[in-house]
């Protein structure tokens, strides 16, 4: 079955609205919008929310967008689609909390087609993760039953599995966060189950990510938390701009520079070979909650 390009594009315009109603809802701010345009195909409306009392920074972003040739950050996996045109279609987010007990969080949704007619190849691809400053056993259980219950128990562990390893950062050996689920490169079996994934995926994101909000949004916290905030949002830096596919999409396919790099935050901090004094809540966040568990089973 072909696939079904203007519902995918309708379903992923109401997602960036639904999402960024709650945000403002629960954010205390409202968001700023641009519209754009590319010069060689499509464009989109990049959204972000600055300086709210939650959320010292969110962006969400709508992308649909055609080229001539597709990036090679798209054709790793499919080195036989080099040079094919392309469309490609998808909502990316990232929020920045303002408190340091409240997690950061990433999700994207979205639809990529290379080549024309009965010939072409498409694909679905997404996920989201969570980045806890300080871990909550609690918080991370629900974020990955929600994950769980997005994509169904038989995908879920390999969806995890590929968010683990996605989602690490090879020069530091550590992962970004307590993972999610990621998929990629996805058309099985089928058109509309293909879709149907990508919707209960995008629809999750908000009953995963928002009672976390309500439950740490008001979590007492002074300058060694902000401190260890800014430090760790580095961490969340060095990923976005070496490893991460959708920002190397974005720059290699001549997209809107300021739209791709709205993920970053608005404040970062590095220090020179750091490390938390061993017991403490900084050195749990390492010890304890940057590795791969099966949380979603967690008794």
């Amino acid at each position: 079955m072909s696939p079904d390009r203007n519902a995918v594009r309708a379903y992923l315009l109401a997602l960036q609205d639904s999402i960024c109603t709650a945000l403002e809802r629960e954010g205390g701010s409202e968001f700023q919008e641009d519209v754009w345009t590319r010069a060689e195909g499509g464009g989109g409306r990049s959204r972000v929310l600055s300086d709210g009392t939650v959320f010292e920074k969110a962006g969400v972003g709508f992308s649909h967008v055609t080229g001539a040739t597709l990036p090679a950050s798209a054709t790793a996996a499919r080195p036989g689609l080099a040079g094919q045109a392309f469309e490609a279609m998808g909502v990316s987010l990232v929020i920045h909390p303002r408190n340091p007990y409240v997690p950061t969080t990433h999700l994207n949704v979205r639809f990529l087609q290379a080549g024309e007619g009965s010939g072409a190849t498409w694909w679905f691809g997404g996920g989201f993760d969570l980045t806890p400053y300080y871990g909550f056993e609690e918080d991370a259980v629900h974020w990955h039953r929600t994950a769980r219950g997005a994509c169904g128990p038989e995908l879920y562990p390999r969806f995890k599995q590929w968010c683990d390893d996605y989602f690490f950062l090879k020069h530091r050996g550590e992962p970004r966060g307590i993972g999610g689920i990621f998929f990629d490169d996805f058309n099985e079996p089928g058109f509309d189950r293909s879709f149907a994934l990508l919707r209960h995926v995008g629809d999750a994101f908000l009953p995963a990510y928002l009672p976390i909000v309500q439950r740490r949004k008001r979590h007492a916290h002074g300058a060694r938390e902000r401190d260890f905030q800014l430090y760790r949002r580095g961490r969340y830096v060095e990923f976005n701009l070496v490893y991460d596919r959708g920002t190397l999409f974005g720059l290699q396919s001549g997209g809107r520079t300021e739209s791709i790099l709205m993920s970053l935050p608005p404040l970062v901090a590095w220090r020179y070979d750091w490390k938390p004094a061993p017991g403490t809540p900084e050195a749990k966040l390492h010890d304890v909650f940057l590795k791969p568990r099966d949380w979603a089973n967690q008794a």
